[in-house]
């Protein structure tokens, strides 16, 4: 058997072509000679797809090791954050767990805020044992729910003196799916970006008495220009994996305009970012053609590795200029223009936090502009 019939007839039996292949192979009673050469020819063009995907898969290997290189650090070593109080959504894994190791070193406290308490209270100790930092806590917070959010944000309001870093990081890829929280929220737009909104909303007032002070907003760059604020929560329809990801970081850019409008003048430092193309667990759990496959396979062979991913969060958390501008988008440890066409749309942001603030609920004692 030549090598093109051995490669088609493998495919059939591992159900890489349909049955009727096998058949057209073996069936050799009318016209044996030209059944030969079709299953042949077909073997032929399975080989030469198979050496070309190899290839491709090569090229995107070679990228992904030229984009690791390539990854900014934060040289931050110097800095030290002793009294500063630190909050780390989603730090359990990641590049949260990578910002608070990081963060840790520099002598900060730190209060993780994650879903998982068993994982993220095994990631706390682990950061301990590292860092040599025992001021490293967890608390639960679940920024899909609402409830969990206030309960989460009253409890620190209660129990810690000052906030002198907020870290919004927590968030998910997008769900195969149209779901709904509790709250009657999409729940990537939820985890994503409500959740946060709410959160920081809650505890601006005591960062306002921390100042100087920073909230820190991990973003994307896969943004979007079709934001619709009548349809936030796709119930008038248009609901993709990606887009629902794209609109929620879309969103955590706007609203990091405008708070930086709000506190303007109140040495409160609010700034986005993007923190690069990362292999985490953030794709797990996606769903969709193209994140919830493409970009999970995607992300291996090119993803930037988690402690890679968090330096550019730990330079807007932990540098100089991050504490000394407001309202801008970093990329690669540095001030980018890449969303500008968003941080520039006053109007936009302003229509994003009213319709925000309505789909929250918030409260009048939860204000503090």
């Amino acid at each position: 058997m030549n090598v093109g019939k051995a490669v088609a007839l493998f495919c059939c039996e591992t159900t890489f072509l349909d049955d009727s292949l096998l058949m057209v192979y073996m069936n050799k009673q009318s016209n044996p000679t030209r059944a030969v050469m079709d299953i042949s020819s077909i073997g032929y063009a399975i080989l030469a797809t198979i050496l070309a995907l190899a290839l491709l898969l090569l090229v995107v290997y070679i990228r992904g090791i030229i984009y690791r290189r390539k990854a900014a650090m934060a040289n931050l070593d110097h800095v030290r954050m002793e009294g500063k109080t630190v909050i780390i959504t989603g730090a359990s894994a990641g590049i949260g767990k990578e910002t608070a190791r990081d963060l840790a070193r520099k002598g900060a406290r730190l209060i993780l805020g994650c879903r998982n308490i068993p994982k993220a209270t095994k990631v706390a100790e682990d950061i301990r044992n590292t860092t040599g930092n025992e001021d490293v806590h967890v608390k639960q917070l679940d920024t899909s729910s609402l409830a969990s959010v206030r309960k989460f944000a009253n409890e620190i309001l209660v129990e810690e003196e000052r906030i002198d870093v907020l870290i919004l990081n927590a968030g998910i890829a997008g769900l195969d799916h149209r779901n709904l929280t509790a709250d009657g929220l999409e729940y990537t737009m939820a985890t994503n970006h409500f959740g946060h909104f709410l959160l920081t909303n809650i505890l601006l007032g005591l960062i306002k008495k921390s100042r100087p002070s920073r909230i820190v907003v991990v973003a994307s760059s896969a943004l979007t220009s079709t934001l619709r604020v009548d349809n936030l929560n796709f119930e008038k329809g248009g609901f993709r994996s990606f887009k629902s990801y794209a609109q929620s970081k879309s969103c955590n850019v706007l609203f990091t305009r405008r708070l930086a409008d709000l506190t303007k003048g109140e040495d409160v430092f609010v700034n986005s970012l993007n923190p690069g193309f990362v292999s985490t667990e953030i794709f797990d759990k996606s769903g969709g053609l193209m994140v919830g496959k493409f970009v999970r396979l995607f992300v291996l062979f090119t993803g930037r590795t988690e402690v890679q991913g968090a330096q550019t969060v730990i330079y807007v958390a932990a540098s100089e200029e991050g504490g000394s501008t407001t309202g801008k988008f970093f990329k690669e440890c540095k001030s980018s223009s890449k969303a500008d066409a968003l941080l520039n749309n006053e109007e936009l942001a302003k229509q994003v936090w009213e319709a925000s603030e309505r789909l929250v609920d918030l409260q009048p004692n939860e204000k503090h502009y």
